[in-house]
């Protein structure tokens, strides 16, 4: 071959070599830029999901929690299943008013024990902590919603069926009972303490509320300091998605418990 040939044969060769060599840093390179951007990737989502599960507990402590509805005691304002917010701003920076709807801890003996189902040791983990951070509504196993009808110091009277509920001597017209259901098949008159409050179901006849749990601790009055919040809106289902409003009308002619004559 002439030697222009063999000079050809020679660049070839180098620059094949010459591939060889800057090839391989570049393939390492790249396979390190694949994973820099997944690792970026897998840490950005961890922040985000951490941030996301922060703001959730902060929110629920301090701001909002969710419950969902197992009985039918606040028929028709409240139905099974149906799944509320609760503002925990009231009480504290808000004060608590006459007609609010409330959810409350057990203030000892108003609730059945109840067996909570079996989601087997890893489900309950799981269910557990989506609860504790706010991502699933509380379970209603220790806690009542219920309606207040007498503040502290308030004097909640009715004289029983066929008699209307009233507070500080004026009758109120329950605007919010369940179809059918009268203010009060049982005869009741207290006076509400300091620091306590009277609550009553909207289904009258099917809510096991102060009237019935004054041979419980507390005598039938709920302790503010037991009161989760109050509950402002139904989120789910979708139907009956609606603002709680608190129907002040019904309270309106109500004195405060220091003009009571």
């Amino acid at each position: 071959m002439s030697p222009a040939g063999f000079a050809r044969v020679d660049e070839g060769e180098q620059a094949a070599a010459q591939h060889r060599r800057t090839s391989v840093p570049e393939h390492r390179h790249a396979a390190r830029r694949r994973q820099s951007t997944g690792l970026a990737w897998a840490r950005e989502t961890v922040i985000i999901l951490g941030s996301a599960l922060v703001l959730s507990l902060l929110v629920k402590t301090f701001l909002v929690q969710a419950f969902f509805i197992p009985s039918s005691s606040m028929h028709d304002t409240l139905v099974e299943d149906d799944r509320i917010l609760v503002s925990k701003l009231t009480p504290g920076p808000f004060d608590l008013h006459r007609g609010d709807v409330v959810v409350f801890k057990d203030p000892g003996g108003w609730l059945e024990p109840t067996t909570p189902p079996d989601r087997g040791p890893v489900g309950e983990a799981v269910n557990d902590a989506l609860t504790w951070v706010g991502l699933l509504p509380q379970d209603a196993g220790s806690h009542l919603v219920k309606r207040v009808i007498g503040l502290p110091g308030d004097h909640v009277a009715c004289a029983g069926a066929g008699s209307p509920v009233t507070v500080n001597g004026v009758a109120i017209e329950e605007t919010y009972l369940a179809e059918g259901a009268i203010p009060s098949e049982v005869a009741f008159d207290k006076v509400v303490p300091e620091g306590f409050l009277w609550v009553m179901g909207d289904n009258r006849q099917h809510s096991a509320d102060s009237r019935f749990n004054t041979g419980n601790p507390g005598g039938g009055f709920v302790p503010v300091d037991n009161v989760v919040g109050v509950a402002f809106v139904t989120v789910w289902p979708l139907s009956r998605a609606a603002v709680l409003k608190n129907p002040g009308e019904v309270f309106a002619d109500v004195p405060a418990a220091s003009e009571q004559g």
